[in-house]
């Protein structure tokens, strides 16, 4: 069994469309479970009932249309109430929380995608917040035709993926450029080639990190 963590640890899974953040966050998430610790593996939007019901009116809904700040108000409800309900109580209880999309995500879709004044961005996204940050982000990072053609390979693309792909190369961007100011929390992994390749390294960088962590601590 793992030792004991002397807090809770929160690791968010980020990237452009199709990165695959989603298959390895879940894939880590199943191997810290069968090294002993405890986790919640739980995703933006729609990790509470509130959200499932906010993703479902900012991804599927083909009738409602939203200016960027309503779009931007919504994803910060669905946030608050995260981590109200899902992240803070788990963090508390010393768990490791992996998080698939998080601030970040809002940062480079909201702000770099959709060209939102970024520090008014982070400011409504620090009052959803309410302190909670994340200790570690991956980015992994795909040029975006090959993230949009595998992430609509076996669907139909939601409404954020029928984008245009400039809105998708500024998204990218985005993630690259915060990425390159806060290297020490933020690691970039291609997700390009092979997938257990890719994991390879994924699990290198969360196991790395944890046990820095409980030598820190």
């Amino acid at each position: 069994m793992a030792e004991n963590l002397k807090k809770g640890l929160f690791i968010t899974f980020e990237g452009p469309e199709g990165c695959g953040k989603s298959t390895h966050s879940s894939r880590i998430n199943k191997d810290l479970v069968a090294s002993g610790y405890q986790t919640v593996h739980t995703a933006e939007p729609g990790g509470t009932p509130l959200g499932a019901r906010i993703r479902q009116v900012l991804l599927e809904e083909e009738s409602i249309g939203f200016n960027p700040y309503a779009e931007l108000f919504l994803f910060e409800a669905d946030r608050a109430q995260h981590i109200g309900d899902v992240i803070k109580p788990a963090l508390d209880e010393r768990k490791i929380v992996i998080c698939d999309r998080f601030s970040t995500a809002t940062f480079a879709y909201q702000g770099y995608g959709l060209g939102m004044d970024l520090d008014t961005v982070k400011e409504v996204d620090m009052l959803a917040r309410a302190g909670i940050e994340p200790d570690l982000t991956i980015i992994l990072d795909i040029d975006v035709k090959s993230g949009l053609e595998r992430a609509n390979k076996d669907r139909s693309a939601d409404k954020m993926e029928r984008r245009s792909i400039e809105f998708h190369e500024k998204v990218r961007q985005g993630y690259l450029s915060m990425a390159e100011q806060d290297p020490e929390r933020i690691r970039v992994i291609s997700s390009e080639g092979d997938i257990d390749a890719v994991y390879k390294r994924v699990r290198e960088e969360v196991y790395g990190f944890i046990e820095r962590d409980k030598r820190a601590g």
